[in-house]
């Protein structure tokens, strides 16, 4: 028999993964200006760097999450964090356009179904509060995106980019070794062990091809704030460096307060007035209103407001996360690193089509604030999506 775990442990490893999981992926958007001056890279380069990672890590996210169901989420989480963490440091030695492509596309092939695979663990372990713990866990990825440019930017005024890298690698390393210490599996009963994943049954489902294509559109938000913001802010509104490792962090704070707020909202709106008002409403709510706020941004000349019309904006978008999640568990069944996996796999596809084509506008324009508009459109329309979803109707 295996043993239950101490749940408050397990949920901290998991958040402390979340942490370190946005350390890695935003530390590079933070390293940005200076990468690209010292490596000589254009922004349209940049976009495909940027984009790099999110293509590897859209394409192997189903696969990830279903190993996760099939094989154990001890074995996988494991060899999940150690590849990212081994191309984060190589990350830190490239030397040119072509390197850093290679190493950042093989980054987000091995980070590829981390959430899926922690979100198997909340259903096997915690199945009562998965809002509430899907919020931890992606407040803490937020708390990770905050403090990345606090950290990068006093590390690389030290000891260059490269170094950062080389730290936050080491410290994913590290968690590897705790989890495979302590963690067990679950014990499987016999008949579902090594089970199949009914891919044409998902396929086939409405709900799933529509959260699908709800969390592809909304991802062209959550990665502008991950890929070009700081970028943005120097180039585009004309922040210094020191301004940009602030002003950065802000959106993510509010980010972080937004998924712990969210989780606990929705669970608690779910058990009052059931799942329809709890998930989906809560979260086409959140997403028309972030919506309207990006395009608030994009007409704001002065760039105080900006940046704080950009704050309450990830806050609010943030404020859905948690929701979209747990609705995604709710109608998955067994099946939840299969169908996460799917989920979080167009939500990568939208966040690639973001950073590239973000790049290309930029280029072709020199306005950083035009892309703006596209992004608040698509939000809308994952709005929309949303509320079209039922967390009631299980798939499996």
């Amino acid at each position: 028999m295996t043993s239950v775990p101490n749940k408050f442990l397990l949920l901290a490893l998991l958040v402390l993964l979340s942490v370190i999981t946005f350390l890695d992926r935003i530390c590079i958007s933070v390293a940005g200006p200076r990468m690209q001056a010292e490596l000589g890279i254009t922004p349209e380069r940049w976009g495909w760097i940027l984009g790099a990672f999110i293509l590897s890590y859209g394409l192997f996210e189903i696969p990830a999450g279903a190993w996760g169901d099939r094989y154990g989420r001890r074995g996988t989480l494991t060899r999940i964090v150690l590849w990212w963490s081994t191309f984060t440091i190589l990350t830190g030695m490239a030397g040119g356009f072509v390197p850093l492509l290679a190493a950042r596309f093989l980054f987000g092939a091995g980070e590829a179904g981390a959430y899926p695979n922690m979100a198997g663990v909340v259903t096997q372990w915690l199945p009562n509060d998965r809002a509430m713990a899907q919020g931890l866990i992606w407040s803490a990825s937020r708390a990770g995106g905050a403090l990345a440019p606090l950290l990068v930017v006093p590390i690389q005024a030290a000891y260059g980019w490269r170094m950062s890298f080389y730290v936050f690698g080491a410290v994913g390393i590290v968690w590897c070794a705790v989890w495979w210490l302590w963690y067990r599996d679950p014990e499987k009963p016999a008949a579902s062990h090594g089970h199949q994943t009914p891919w044409t049954l998902l396929l086939a489902s409405p709900q799933v091809r529509r959260i699908m294509l709800m969390y592809g559109c909304y991802a062209w938000a959550s990665w502008f704030y991950f890929s070009w913001l700081p970028t943005w802010l120097v180039k585009g509104r004309g922040f210094g460096e020191d301004e940009m490792k602030i002003f950065s962090s802000l959106p993510f704070v509010m980010g972080s307060l937004g998924c712990l707020a969210g989780g606990f909202l929705s669970d608690a709106v779910v058990r009052r007035f059931g799942q329809r008002r709890g998930r989906s409403y809560l979260g086409a709510t959140c997403l028309g209103a972030a919506s309207l706020l990006l395009l608030a941004t994009a007409f704001t000349t002065n760039r105080d407001y900006a940046v704080a019309l950009l704050c309450i904006g990830f806050g609010v978008l943030d404020l859905m996360l948690p929701s979209a999640w747990a609705l995604c568990l709710d109608i998955s069944g067994a099946h939840a690193g299969a169908v996460s996996g799917a989920m979080n796999m167009a939500g990568q596809f939208g966040g690639f089509l973001c950073t590239t084509i973000f790049g290309y506008i930029v280029g072709q324009t020199g306005n950083y604030d035009l892309p703006l508009f596209l992004i608040a459109v698509l939000v809308a329309c994952s709005a929309r999506l949303f509320f079209l979803l039922d967390g009631g109707e299980s798939i499996a």
